[in-house]
């Protein structure tokens, strides 16, 4: 069947009409544009470096090494004295104790033009021995006393911006202040025989000058002048200023105008000469000094009832003292004299542990004293120091 149905499916084939078709093409005269193309993503070159933690964290420590000097150290002291009683009836002696810490921090940060430097010391004493008292019946007692050797602690701030390679200019805040109780003496340490307490007194400087600094590593003295200067001092315990020793009351002994006046500020200028050194390959010798010296001239111009000449001055307060209820506004007043605090300290190493200081102190503040004050301290114990360059 199928071979039938292909002889008749060509015969129709052949008989079918033919068909054509025909295509032109025209001419195209196509115009040449210039073409840009844009990204609109934007692309960020890739380093092949990847963030390292601990990479990072050695130059941010280099980084804060190199912008901070960092020098800290204490020392402690102590001294134990003892007898049994039958050494004591037949040689003498005295049971005694006597303990002393000092701790100090030096600080400074650079950056740039700026700098802030930071130092503070303490110094703690105390020491305790028999003392003879007598009773109400008239007998006598021994009893251990403890009282203080040396109490005080001195806090500066320095910040200042450098003009040239040994010039600044910028301000000094000073403060200082002791910790614990003082009294008149071992046998008198009742309330009403109170000399000093923590901000009893108390001492704010703040200077504004411009300092210098030698360049020179073996003469490294810095010097400040401020033309214009502040100092203040502090009672703030009213027993304090009520208390009466050496025939002044507390507020005549601190320079205040009144025993209901717990402060005194006074106005002028100031100069500050520092100096610290190490001698020797391991530093076993080193000499630190400090001189501050304040004229409070622009207060002087001021003040009421001057007498320059101290006897009269004397005869005045002594009329003065008698009259009873006298004004406090007529009470007679020496001009105002400059203050000086010169501070020196020596320390001699003997090992990485153990040093010998010796601390010698003088202080001249005519509103208190009209002599000059000096204090000396000798000591030998265990001292540490840490520095991070």
């Amino acid at each position: 069947m199928k071979f039938h149905s292909l002889l008749l499916l060509l015969p129709a084939l052949a008989a079918a009409p033919s068909a054509s078709a025909q295509f032109s093409i025209d001419e195209v005269d196509a115009r040449q544009e210039n073409v840009t193309f844009r990204d609109p993503v934007k692309s960020t070159p890739v380093d092949v470096a990847y963030f390292n933690r601990a990479r990072y964290r050695a130059e941010r420590a280099a980084i804060r090494k190199e912008r901070n000097k960092l020098e800290f150290g204490g020392g402690l002291q102590g001294a134990l004295t003892s007898y049994n009683d039958p050494w004591i009836k037949v040689s003498g002696g005295d049971n005694s104790i006597a303990l002393m810490a000092n701790l100090f921090l030096n600080h400074t940060y650079t950056k740039n033009l700026f700098s802030v430097e930071t130092k503070f010391i303490a110094k703690f004493g105390y020491n305790r021995m028999k003392v003879e008292t007598k009773t109400d019946d008239g007998s006598t007692s021994s009893n251990g006393v403890w009282f203080k050797n040396q109490d005080e602690f001195d806090l500066s701030v320095a910040p200042s911006f450098k003009m040239t390679k040994n010039w600044s200019y910028g301000a000094i805040f000073k403060f200082r202040s002791q910790f614990a109780n003082g009294y008149i003496s071992r046998t008198q340490q009742e309330d009403f025989e109170r000399k000093s307490a923590f901000m009893a007194p108390g001492y704010l400087d703040i200077s504004l000058g411009i300092t210098y600094k030698c360049p020179k590593p073996k003469f490294p003295i810095v010097v400040n002048i401020s033309p214009i200067a502040l100092s203040a001092v502090f009672v703030e315990s009213a027993q304090i200023r009520e208390n009466k020793w050496d025939k002044k009351e507390g507020w005549q002994t601190y320079g205040l105008a009144g025993p209901d006046k717990s402060s005194k500020y006074e106005g002028g200028s100031s100069v500050q000469i520092d100096f610290d050194r190490t001698f020797g390959r391991k530093g076993i010798f080193r000499y630190r000094t400090s001189v501050f010296s304040f004229y409070g001239w622009i207060t002087d111009i001021g003040q009421r009832n001057k007498i320059s000449d101290y006897s009269d001055y004397m005869h005045a307060l002594d009329e003065w003292n008698n009259t009873e209820n006298a004004p406090i506004s007529a009470k007679p007043n020496l001009p105002i004299h400059p203050t000086v605090r010169w501070t020196n300290t020596i320390d001699i190493k003997a090992t990485k542990y153990l040093s010998t200081t010796l601390n010698f102190e003088l202080y001249y503040n005519r509103a208190q004293n009209v002599d000059v004050q000096t204090k000396t301290l000798l000591s030998v114990g265990l001292a540490y120091t840490f520095k991070n360059k």
